[in-house]
This record gives C-alpha cells, structure tokens and sequence, in this order.
C-alpha cells in the first residue's frame, strides 16, 4: 500500500512535485522555444533578455502543467507498467488531487505569462499545445497507433512559439522550425516505445511497438521519417534562414543519426534501438546550436 502523502516530508514533497512536471525532460522543448525565439530575431540582434525569460518560464510551466495532467489522467494506469509505477501518483507521493491542481494552476498561470509578455499568435499556439497534448494525444494512447503521429504535433509546436513571440507571424521558416522537430520525434519515440513495448502493453497502450509484434512497420517508419528528417534539415540553408556552416553541421549530424538507425531497421539489432534513442537527443540540440549560430 502506497504511503500517506501527508506524511511525506516537505523536501520530498517538493521533489515529487517537480518530477510531476517532468522539468528535465522538458528541458528540450524549453531549448526549442529559445532557439525558435533567436532564429525569429535578425542575425545581427538578439531579443530582449526579459523576452527570453518570460517566453522560457511561460512555456516551462505550461510543459509542467501538461505533464501534471497527463500523469492524472493515466493514474488507473501507471501503476501497471514498471516504467510509470514510481511515479509520483502511484507511488503515494502525491494524491490525483494534487496532481490535478499543480496542472491546472501551472498551465493557467504559464498562459498567462506568455499572453502577458508576447502576443496572441505565441499565446494560441501554446493553447494549441496545451490541449493536443492533455485532451487528444494522453486518451488517444489507449485507442489507436496513430497516437505518436498526432503527439509529435504538440512536441513540434515549441520552437514556433518561439518564433510567434519574436515575429508576431508565422511564414515558411516557422514550418520548417516544426517540420524538423515533428518528424524528430518518430524516430525517438519509436526507439523508446519499442524498448518498452512490453510495459506499454501491460499498461494497454495501443504504440505501434506493441500493434506490430515484429517490429518491421515500425522499423520502416522509423527509417522513412530519418531520411525526410535528413533531407528536411537542409532547407533552412535553401530558404537564407542559415548559412554553410549550419548546412554542413546538418549533414554531418544526420549521417551520424542515420547510422543507429540503419542498424536498427536492416540489421534488426535491439542495441541500435538505445542508441538511435541517444543519437536523437543529441541531434536535435546540436541542429538547433548549428541553426542558430549561423542564422542570416
């Protein structure tokens, strides 16, 4: 029986809570609104610093709120799968109540700090994040494969958060800024779910890693999404948003994201699977750094 959360300490309360909103995992997406933000702005400026903070903040809370809610939502299910069973809901840590609360405050108040700060395009696309996340892909989990195809689109909002904030618009470099992160996202979380494909079917999640018992849908995917994601990241050089120096990191990055991959798909080995999982998040900080120090 899990322990009474009111007997837990008020340090550990406070841990539990920030793993609630999964902070370090959120840091990624954190990244991505900064990158979007600077790469929004002209090489030879930089934005505000009282912009860059409050944007980072407003989004940080909302990405804690949405992580908050996702965990409430999914309590009946945690408990199942050794992945999510420490977490702090089913572990007694904290109470769904709790969780409840930190995501609804937490997102009415990241809201308003980006509503505050930026304008309504930066302001609406974080609802749109907000509310793809929590009420379409969390439930879509339990029903369909299409569930990371549908999650990739709020994951690849962030950058275009930043780059609303900074512009007030939203034009091709935006769309390139999500078509980079969204089809990042299906190798990365195909790796994952596959490594725990078992847990997921435990929990009775419908991932494509459980739906597809052999792997080879999945593994096809995974291949097919990396060489657009490849061809993809070129075209910021093509449309003057950065320069050669960013279009030779570019193609250095995904040959080297590209080879775990291969080895995933034709040699159908499960230790390229953690490491197409590793690649992926060190690609994607290292594009955006490349981006950004070259923008013109």
């Amino acid at each position: 029986m899990a322990s009474s959360p009111t007997a837990i300490p008020l340090r550990q309360k406070v841990g539990a809570f920030v793993e609630l909103g999964k902070l370090r995992l959120s840091s990624l997406a954190i990244f991505a609104v900064i990158a979007g933000l600077y790469l929004g702005y002209p090489s030879f400026e930089d934005p505000p610093g009282w912009l860059v903070a409050s944007t980072a903040i407003g989004s940080l809370a909302i990405a804690a709120a949405g992580n908050a809610l996702n965990q409430y939502i999914e309590r009946d299910i945690d408990p199942l799968m050794e992945r999510t069973r420490g977490r702090p809901v089913p572990s007694g840590r904290l109470t769904p109540r709790e969780a409840l609360w930190f995501g609804i405050v937490g997102g009415a108040l990241g809201l308003a700090v980006i509503a505050a700060t930026t304008n309504l395009l930066a302001t609406l696309t974080s609802v749109a994040i907000f509310v793809t996340y929590v009420f379409v892909y969390t439930p879509m989990k339990r029903v369909s494969p299409l569930n990371t195809l549908v999650g990739a689109i709020p994951g690849a909002l962030p950058p275009v958060v930043g780059y609303a904030a900074a512009t007030g618009t939203l034009d091709v470099q935006a769309g390139l800024l999500f078509g980079i992160v969204f089809l990042w996202q299906m190798p990365h979380f195909f790796a994952i779910s596959w490594r725990y494909r078992d847990d997921y079917a435990r929990g009775g999640m419908k991932m494509l890693a459980v739906t597809d018992a052999d792997g080879f849908v999945l593994r096809r995917q995974m291949l097919v999404y990396t060489v657009a994601l490849v061809l993809v990241s070129f075209l910021p050089f093509k449309t003057g948003l950065a320069g050669e120096a960013y279009l030779a990191s570019a193609a250095l990055l995904g040959l080297l994201f590209m080879a775990p991959v291969t080895a995933a798909v034709l040699l159908r080995l499960e230790s390229a699977m953690r490491l197409t999982f590793l690649a992926s998040i060190i690609y994607l900080p290292l594009l955006f750094v490349a981006l950004v120090a070259d923008r013109v």
